[in-house]
């Protein structure tokens, strides 16, 4: 069963976005990487944005994590206006992001990099982290306690103590998303979450992702080169191409529209959902 054929169609017409993403331009000197792209992320939605090489996906995430300004548009995350916010106040609102390269710490373990996605919530500074004492002893417990939980849920406890340069490629992606996964997000951003990963690590993570979903309730937003995983997990595609907004809507939608296949496949290829 798909993720669309277990959601009702009428769900995001009854509640207010987590994510308004409206009419934004993005340019370069001159070279217009978005044009005009506006998208909106309901909360507990899966939402994909596919398309070729160079159409403007990561120019979204950047965007929406304050890596890149964009000339014109907006982009509200709930009440909060994020142009202009740096990176840093963005992620303390509440998003998180993986990242298409693996981004961790090779030498430190599992747990280690684990905890370094809990430093938005250690209200305290240097010195008392050093005492480890009162406030900062009761979070440091709180923190442990919160990546063990993470631990369990992502299945990672046979490596918990291991260094992350040691481990397979899929289980290192694993631990990517558990530590976005520990800033306890309000919306979480995937970047192409399974790249380079062989089949049996694919079905892991959608497994997870999925999870994520529907046990946790935390919307995302992933771009992902993998069609067979984005038509079975997203419930609403969006599609991209030379930072143009082609198509929008459920995945049977999006998999039989020509201009999405012109754009994607080219004339001859069709998705199949």
């Amino acid at each position: 069963m798909t993720a669309t054929e277990t959601r009702p169609d009428d769900t995001a017409a009854t509640t207010r976005p987590v994510l308004s993403f409206d009419d934004v331009l993005l340019e370069f000197s001159g070279v217009t990487a978005l044009n005009g792209v506006s998208f909106t992320v309901d909360p507990g939605e899966l939402f994909a944005v596919i398309g070729p090489n160079g159409a403007g996906k990561t120019s979204i995430f950047n965007v929406l994590s304050g890596v890149y300004r964009p000339q014109r548009g907006s982009v509200r995350f709930g009440d909060e206006e994020l142009i202009g916010r740096k990176p840093h106040a963005i992620a303390r609102l509440g998003i998180a992001r993986t990242f298409q390269n693996i981004e961790l710490f090779s030498n430190l373990t599992v747990l280690d990099n684990l905890m370094l996605g809990r430093h938005h919530h250690n209200p305290y500074g240097v010195l008392a982290a050093f005492a480890w004492l009162g406030k900062a002893r009761r979070n440091e417990l709180a923190n442990r306690k919160a990546v063990e939980e993470i631990v369990d849920f992502l299945e990672l406890a046979q490596w918990r103590r291991m260094p992350v340069g040691l481990l397979p490629y899929g289980v290192q992606k694993r631990v990517e998303l558990g530590r976005a996964l520990a800033a306890e997000p309000k919306l979480l951003l995937l970047d192409e979450p399974v790249a380079g990963m062989n089949l049996e690590e694919t079905e892991d993570m959608a497994r997870f992702i999925l999870d994520i979903r529907d046990e946790l309730g935390l919307p995302m937003v992933m771009v992902e080169h993998d069609m067979g995983l984005v038509m079975d997990l997203a419930d609403r595609i969006m599609v991209v191409d030379f930072g143009r907004p082609i198509r929008t809507g459920r995945p049977r939608e999006v998999a039989a529209d020509p201009d999405v296949v012109r754009a994607y496949l080219g004339e001859e290829h069709r998705i199949v959902p």
